[in-house]
């Protein structure tokens, strides 16, 4: 969603889902516990559904729609289902690795959670927020509906000022996981479609006037001054709004312009960059009117020179790894805490990794914010994967506003140093011209980072053992990255050996995705597919062949943990597992991940040398 463009709506309830980022940082009710469910494969309780857009004050059947949450008035009246005799399920968390039904489960399940309140102040706002629901949720609250979103990554809010009852309020969620050809991501993937309210949900009460957002940047590692804003809704012109940093000294005032936006511009007296080796965060304080906002916010510069990556002015190498947001131990599925996130980068952390590629989604607020604490750089994507409809209107806003969510709610995370549009998208005119609108969305909402998208290579014709890049799109990004599989799709890892790169442009290149398959236990020769001694050396191929690539500034194997995938389908082996991980889905590591982890780490000793 546009940010400028939601601003007239916060003087108004809102009809439709808002991403308003610092709702996240406000205090608020957690509905986080136990939910009843339905599962309705028919639609059943959704009685108005193929009436809602030539109808929409059709009166629904009290019998069979489920978000009215009725009991029968008398032991006569029918009404075919039950919220409080109904199973429960967890949020957050996803459905299928809930209840053995639900694994391969693709439709609509219900979700009902009763909870009071105590009621808004005088003049006070009432939210409710979703850090994400996969795909679309349809949202009602004591039997009205509220609105809709779609998109199974990114947080959305509505409000609800005045909805809400002292005691027994009942908030339904319609949620559907169902896969199209014309959603972002499409019909087909590589990954498990995960069903479900997977992160948190909160209802927050703020002011009539609150903080609604906030940006601060980083402009030079030069002049070290900073500049940014704060976003007050439903405030107009002349509003004082103060930004405190105590550990710079800063105490800071500024008006606010007819939007409700005030600007600031300073250059602190002492500064400490942001970097993997010291990730340096400050406690920042936004306050107005008695609204106040705090988190901790790193400061740092990244850009481009020729073919490297300076971070803060300087080189950097990005030993990195790709990470699913899911989880291998005590039952798997989607990461749902900031414990199991903070585990899987503590694996990256053990592999010597300054870098992580989150695929192929927006990964939680958690995995992002830890990011920053550990002082692990982030390449941070939207799921527009393999085939998207690129000539339909609807499915490029999807994605837009995918990247724009994603994009506002991230935006002060120093981890993210890369913006990612995009993986292994064919070449065709109408997906340049996709992704190089949302390339310029990217850039129009955030101007402090790099942008690159995961694209394909292919063997040179008429040259023998020459793989080259070639892509269109590589002219819009600023790094050029691609994926390849030399030893895995792509012969046998010796071939690693008689292989030469060309990458024609003067920009840093970057491997987003290499590896191999193996089952964690299964040994045999390297020559075996599906051993540990396999993927072992595919990995000892693969980086003396990296090493020999003119501008490589790093690379992200695929993959850390082994994943689901509904594709995956090979008896005894993959089980419906992706099997590329270097640790498997019980949490123990392989042989390729020492592989890695002693190279990264000759990497890392070398950095450290005085120039």
């Amino acid at each position: 969603m546009v940010w400028l463009g939601c601003l007239a709506l916060f003087s108004a309830p809102l009809l439709h889902a808002d991403n308003i980022p610092d709702l996240f940082l406000h205090q608020g009710i957690s509905l986080n516990g136990e939910w009843k469910s339905i599962i309705d494969p028919y639609e059943t309780g959704f009685y108005d559904y193929r009436h809602q857009e030539r109808d929409l004050q059709r009166h629904p059947s009290r019998e069979e729609t489920f978000f009215l949450d009725v009991k029968p008035a008398t032991p006569s009246e029918r009404v075919e289902y039950d919220w409080d005799t109904s199973p429960t399920l967890h949020v957050p968390g996803d459905w299928n690795t809930q209840r053995r039904e639900l694994m391969y489960y693709e439709g609509t399940l219900w979700y009902r959670k009763k909870f009071d309140y105590a009621g808004a102040g005088d003049g006070q706002r009432v939210f409710v927020r979703f850090g994400a629901v996969n795909y679309r949720a349809d949202v009602y609250l004591n039997g009205e509906r509220i609105g809709t979103h779609i998109g199974g990554f990114t947080p959305f809010t509505f409000e609800i000022t005045g909805k809400l009852k002292k005691t027994g309020n009942s908030l339904v969620v319609r949620v559907d996981n169902k896969r199209f050809e014309d959603g972002v991501p499409t019909l087909n993937t590589d990954w498990w479609n995960y069903g479900g309210i997977t992160r948190e949900v909160k209802i927050i009460t703020v002011p009539k006037e609150f903080i609604a957002d906030h940006r601060l940047a980083l402009e030079s590692e030069d002049t070290r001054a900073i500049s940014g804003w704060v976003q007050i809704a439903g405030a107009g012109a002349g509003e004082t709004v103060k930004l405190t940093i105590p550990e710079l000294d800063e105490d800071l005032s500024a008006q606010t312009d007819a939007s409700g936006r005030a600007a600031f511009h300073f250059t602190p007296a002492k500064l400490q960059l942001w970097s993997p080796e010291t990730p340096k965060l400050y406690a920042v304080r936004v306050a107005f009117n008695g609204d106040e906002v705090s988190e901790k916010i790193g400061f740092r510069t990244v850009r481009t020179q020729g073919r490297q990556i300076l971070l803060n002015g300087r080189p950097v190498f990005l030993r990195g790894i790709c990470i699913h947001e899911e989880f291998p131990l005590h039952g798997g599925g989607r990461v749902n805490t900031p414990e199991k996130a903070k585990q899987l980068l503590t694996w990256a952390k053990q592999l010597n990794c300054n870098f992580v590629r989150l695929a192929h989604y927006p990964h939680s607020e958690a995995m992002t914010r830890l990011a920053d604490q550990m002082g692990i750089m982030v390449w941070s994507e939207v799921p527009v994967y393999w085939t998207i409809d690129w000539t339909n209107a609807a499915t490029y806003q999807n994605a837009q506003d995918q990247l724009t969510d994603e994009i506002q709610r991230d935006a002060n995370r120093a981890s993210i140093i890369i913006w990612s549009l995009a993986n292994e998208t064919p070449i065709s005119e109408a997906r340049t011209k996709f992704l190089s609108q949302l390339a310029a969305r990217a850039r129009s909402l955030d101007h402090t980072r790099l942008l690159s998208a995961a694209m394909e290579t292919h063997a040179k014709p008429g040259v023998t053992n020459v793989n080259i890049v070639q892509d269109p799109l590589a002219d819009v990004v600023d790094v050029v990255a691609f994926n390849e599989y030399v030893g895995w799709y792509d012969g046998l890892p010796d071939k690693c050996s008689r292989l030469s790169w060309e990458i024609p442009y003067d920009k840093p290149a970057f491997i987003s995705e290499f590896g191999g398959d193996a089952k964690q236990g299964f040994h045999g020769s390297k020559t075996q597919r599906w051993t540990e001694e396999f993927q072992e050396n595919l990995y000892q191929q693969q980086l003396p062949m990296l090493d020999r690539i003119n501008g490589l500034v790093g690379f992200t194997p695929w993959i850390l943990v082994d994943f689901r995938s509904p594709r995956r389908v090979l008896p005894g082996i993959q089980d419906g597992f992706n099997r590329k991980g270097l640790i498997s889905s019980e949490g123990v590591k392989k042989k390729a991940f020492y592989v890695l982890q002693k190279y990264y780490a000759k990497r890392a000793a070398a950095e450290k040398q005085p120039e």
